[in-house]
């Protein structure tokens, strides 16, 4: 008989891959931050002595999500600039209230709270593109939870640097502090086409090759993009990227709601990773990704929730009900995103995108120990004929009960394990009347 940390017995377990597999009454063992097996539960006496026992007899045990697109301290602005178009909510209300209050204070808070919300949601991993990235790699540290940082590039000043240069100088000492640190990963992250120059899309690019790194940015989210490109560069941006040498499996693109069928092609045949956001998509206006034909093309779609300041929040759970549901509607077809699809699309595809796919993302002997719990128990998910479907199409976050980081306990029935809730919400009221000042 062997020892272990932790073995975890929940009622149903739902390992990712194989696809559409639920495995009832099974037990997942956990040693050293790692899942060890997965095995019937009631071979688990003549297997292992574990540390902890951890029954969930009315749940299902699932991969970690992973949050592949966030600006996770922009969660002080949720609700400030609402019902509004991305081109005067970025320019008139995001970017003056962001010149006007970001710094490292404002990073740090807003980056525990979205910390607080996407654990609480089931959420383990989040790919983040944002200024100050020392605090918030700083801030993911403390709490245990898992992130890529993006060592942002743009082409304006900001209060974190004066341009490109400083940007990509700062991103990749940091990169170099954390390398060995094993929940923080990096990515570049230029922000969009229609605000780095050529040159820094090619400095990013040898750089990328030469630390083996992903790029994460900002393209054709809107049609008005589309325009810019057209009258500035005279061809579209994925056209522009594409003779800068940006497709490659290290690029990860974000939104894509305007897209013709040769283009899904070009990104397929590249390896170009899609991050689909619907919901901030939706409230933006900013257009439909195209989520079907990209799968059917071969091309792997992730899930973001984009920031909360667009969202208007960064639940994973419902943001994969947005998805499968809007994916149904744009293809014109029921079966276009199934409820196992979807589910992968915000585990193992997000990993891969990033990456992690040999350490996070579905559930098997060897990968870390990132699981999430949700309750199924509840009346308003009975009766219960596919714990999968109802996931997807019924569950909500708060049903979220547990939540494990590299093994160790982040969410404990419902309750954050590492975290003061009560000395955060006072530091966000405090920023609500800060951001609430008329900014003229």
């Amino acid at each position: 008989m062997s020892t272990a940390d932790l073995v975890i017995y929940p009622r149903w377990l739902i390992p990712v891959e194989p696809a559409g597999v639920v495995h009832e009454n099974h037990a997942l063992v956990v040693d050293a931050g790692r899942i060890l097996d997965i095995l019937p539960a009631d071979l688990i006496g003549e297997c292992y002595q574990p540390s902890q026992t951890v029954k969930l007899p009315q749940h299902a045990l699932i991969p970690g999500l992973v949050n592949a697109h966030t600006h996770a301290s922009m969660s002080l602005l949720r609700g400030l600039a609402d019902d509004i178009p991305l081109h005067p909510w970025l320019h008139e209300h995001i970017w003056p209230a962001e010149k006007r209050w970001m710094g490292p204070e404002f990073v740090r808070d807003g980056t525990e709270l979205a910390i607080a919300e996407m654990l609480r949601s089931g959420t383990t991993c989040f790919n983040d593109m944002y200024f100050f990235p020392e605090v918030t790699a700083e801030v993911a540290r403390r709490y245990g939870i898992r992130s890529c940082l993006g060592m942002i590039v743009v082409d304006f000043p900001t209060a974190w640097g004066a341009g490109p240069q400083e940007y990509i100088a700062k991103g990749t000492a940091l990169r170099d502090q954390y390398r060995d640190e094993p929940l923080l990963s990096f990515a570049f992250a230029p922000h969009a086409p229609y605000s780095v120059a050529d040159n820094w899309f090619r400095e990013v690019r040898t750089l990328a090759d030469e630390l083996d790194v992903p790029i994460h940015t900002h393209v054709h989210e809107t049609a008005g993009e589309i325009s810019q490109s057209m009258n500035l560069y005279g061809k579209r941006p994925l056209a522009r990227l594409a003779e800068l040498g940006m497709l490659t499996p290290d690029l990860v693109a974000v939104h894509m709601t305007q897209l013709m069928d040769d283009e899904i092609a070009e990104l397929a045949a590249a390896g170009v990773h899609v991050v689909h956001c619907p919901e901030s998509n939706l409230k933006l206006a900013s257009g439909f990704c195209p989520v079907a034909r990209l799968l059917a093309s071969g091309v792997n779609v992730a899930l973001g929730t984009d920031s909360a300041a667009s969202n208007n929040d960064l639940d994973m759970i419902g943001e994969m009900r947005s998805a499968a549901l809007l994916a149904k509607g744009v293809a014109a077809d029921a079966s276009a995103l199934a409820a196992a699809a979807v589910l992968r699309m915000a585990t193992l595809n997000g990993a891969r995108a990033l990456g992690l796919e040999r350490d996070i993302g579905s559930l098997a002997p060897g990968k870390s120990a990132d699981l999430a719990a949700i309750d199924l128990g509840g009346p308003e998910l009975q009766p219960l004929y596919n714990p999968l479907s109802q996931l997807i199409y019924a569950a909500n976050r708060a049903q979220v009960s547990d939540v494990w980081v590299a093994g160790r306990r982040l969410l404990r029935d419902g309750e954050l394990t590492q975290m003061d809730i009560g000395q955060l919400m006072t530091r966000v009221q405090r920023w609500q009347k800060r951001l609430s000042t008329p900014l003229n």
